[in-house]
């Protein structure tokens, strides 16, 4: 069965398109993906209006080039996937509507997934996928989770954070350190060049006793060194660069080893875009080596988001039979959806 995947839930478009026949994992077939960082970094972050005029313009050329590029016709497709939700919901839209309209026009069946859902099963497109059950340690964009995850569709949130997320603390201290857009990994990129132990800074709710997460606290604590260096900073701005991704990264893996001992399992995946960063993997590896736990990531180049976490992640739904609500050609959008809901 080939799916075919569109995503522009916020400023990248992606397509792809995946074969889930048989009972093993979808395979990529190919895929493509246009990142609008360039047009966005002039305004210091997403302007929604800007991504959605974007989308319409990628999201044709970059199907013919998918379909090109695997070599197959549209006819061939079984099923046209498309991300629901969340993310902004002008971009969203433009994805659904492609989508469904293509769909209608072919005869085929329409499919909205979860964003999130996309990103936690993109591992199972790596060399090494995971197997189920395991904890997954969701951190992409605005999104910090913890999660059991049983199989497909059966995800039980674990904790999350309740203001800032992971992605979010590194823009935004980015941001504040004068770094350019997309902060995160300008600021990752220059604390190779600092000292993790220059500045004393919080680690918030990392003795709470429950699994959830805050960095508000932290950026409040970049934003009050900064102006404690003052004409300084300049000069000690990749140490305090390395103090801040050392208290996130401090965070995430000891909240996710303490969700490994709660649950007892024994794997572990990570997803979404600060799933990328090379700390964070150094530190997880390292900490589930002494543990005996399996962890397991996307590919680098499936850590952004990408179309094929979506028809991945429509593919496994349809191997798995699990239900999904049939709208007919019909559609909407979901910019805020909790991922424990994504099967209704």
């Amino acid at each position: 069965m080939i799916v075919l995947g569109f995503e522009s839930s916020c400023d990248e478009t992606g397509v792809a398109l995946v074969d889930s026949s048989g009972s093993r994992v979808p395979r990529l077939l190919s895929h493509a993906l246009y990142s609008q960082i360039d047009m966005h970094q002039a305004y210091g972050g997403v302007v929604p209006e800007l991504a959605s005029r974007d989308h319409i313009r990628r999201v044709l050329p970059l199907t013919h080039e998918v379909m090109k590029e695997a070599g197959i016709a549209l006819a061939q497709v079984d099923v046209v996937a498309y991300t629901r939700g969340p993310g902004l919901a002008g971009a969203l839209l433009v994805g659904a509507g492609v989508a469904c309209s293509m769909a209608a026009a072919l005869g085929k069946p329409a499919m909205g997934v979860h964003h999130l859902e996309g990103h936690l099963l993109s591992p199972f497109l790596s060399a090494d996928p995971p197997e189920f059950p395991f904890v997954a340690l969701l951190v992409s964009g605005g999104h910090t989770q913890l999660m059991r995850v049983d199989r497909v569709g059966s995800y039980e949130i674990l904790g999350e954070t309740i203001d800032d997320a992971a992605g979010e603390a590194f823009d935004k201290s980015a941001k504040l350190m004068g770094l350019p857009y997309p902060g995160g990994p300008h600021l990752s990129k220059l604390a190779q060049q600092g000292d993790a132990a220059a500045f004393k800074l919080p680690r918030p709710l990392l003795h709470s006793g429950n699994l959830d997460f805050s960095f508000a606290g932290l950026k409040t604590a970049v934003l009050t060194q900064a102006k404690k260096l003052g004409d300084e900073l300049e000069n000690r701005k990749a140490d305090l660069a390395a103090s801040t991704q050392a208290a996130i990264v401090d965070v995430l893996v000891k909240k996710s080893m303490s969700a490994m001992t709660q649950t007892g399992l024994k794997r572990l995946v990570v997803a979404g875009g600060v799933g990328a960063n090379s700390l964070l993997r150094k530190q997880l590896n390292d900490e589930c080596r002494k543990r005996g736990i399996r962890v397991h990531y996307p590919e680098l180049h499936l850590c952004t988001d990408n179309g094929a976490m979506i028809a991945l992640a429509a593919g496994m739904r349809l191997q798995a039979g699990v239900e999904i609500a049939n709208t007919g050609y019909a559609f909407d959008v979901r910019p805020r959806w909790p991922l424990a809901m994504s099967a209704m």
